[in-house]
């Protein structure tokens, strides 16, 4: 354990490793941290051994007030959370205030979303910091990240895969685009990527298998929901009979990259970050 002056951070965990991973590693710097685990989303067997409470995702009250009390003066959002209705949500009073602002907006998107979660975060004092600030492993240089690298219409594929990648970006619909053979089988909307890639793996064509690009919104808010891949991507897209991954360098995180790395290389993936124009 190294010793730090780091302040304590509020880490509000969604699904998925991602949390865990934050909080090994403020364990690993000597760093405080205050777990809080979104009920109904966030898996209590992955955060075995360490210290948690359970909140509701509506109640935004609540998790101000037990930050404030664990002495949080930053806050990382880590996981996947699945956007409920406005009814499910049930929220509590301050959450209530957030939707009433929120519903003013024109743009309702996840990124205008997320945007405004960080705005009011900030407001209520909290710094929010992103999760490539506390990995900074998880972002790739450009290039082939494991043995495999893509052939020229492979490459074609790719090019055309972010064309298209950009374009939802910027109507925030989502991040990731699958592409095999010069033909888009599929655009990831609300259902997220491992289901996109489940959807496209029923729709692939005979030969090489499809690629998944995934990139980085042109407008992210990269403290919150930002693009991500990990093992179980890997896992996903190898079972649908997939050929390779794209991600962007620098724009899209990778969980537990060696991990990643070596289960593409078995899977016979290829695995390549990509510098994507705007």
């Amino acid at each position: 354990m190294v010793a730090t002056d780091l302040p304590t951070l509020g880490i509000i965990a969604g699904a998925g490793s991602l949390p865990r991973r934050i909080a090994d590693r403020c364990a690993a710097q000597g760093r405080h941290f205050h777990l809080l685990l979104l009920d109904g989303h966030a898996d209590p067997a992955l955060h075995a051994g360490l210290t948690f409470q359970t909140v509701r995702l509506g109640a935004a009250g609540e998790m101000f007030e037990r930050m404030r009390e664990a002495g949080c003066r930053e806050v990382v959002f880590a996981g996947k959370v699945e956007r409920p209705s406005w009814r499910a949500l049930r929220p509590d009073w301050r959450a209530t205030k957030f939707i009433a602002e929120f519903a003013f907006r024109a743009d309702k998107g996840d990124n205008a979303l997320m945007a405004a979660i960080v705005a009011t975060c900030e407001a209520e004092g909290f710094k929010v910091r992103a999760p490539a600030e506390l990995l900074g492993e998880s972002q790739m240089p450009p290039g082939p990240l494991g043995r495999l690298s893509p052939d020229g219409p492979q490459r074609d594929d790719i090019r055309l895969g972010i064309t298209v990648a950009r374009a939802i970006g910027r109507l925030d619909v989502g991040h990731a685009v699958v592409v095999q053979a010069g033909l888009v089988l599929g655009v990831e909307a609300a259902e997220g990527t491992d289901r996109l890639i489940e959807r496209c793996g029923a729709l692939r064509r005979d030969g090489v298998g499809p690629i998944l690009i995934k990139l980085r919104k042109p407008q992210q808010e990269i403290r919150a929901d930002p693009p991500t891949i990990g093992p179980a991507t890997v896992a996903c897209a190898a079972a649908a009979g997939f050929s390779g991954i794209a991600i962007e360098a620098g724009g899209t995180l990778v969980i537990d990259p060696e991990a990643t790395v070596a289960d593409a290389d078995r899977a016979g993936l290829f695995l390549l970050a990509v510098e994507a124009p705007e």
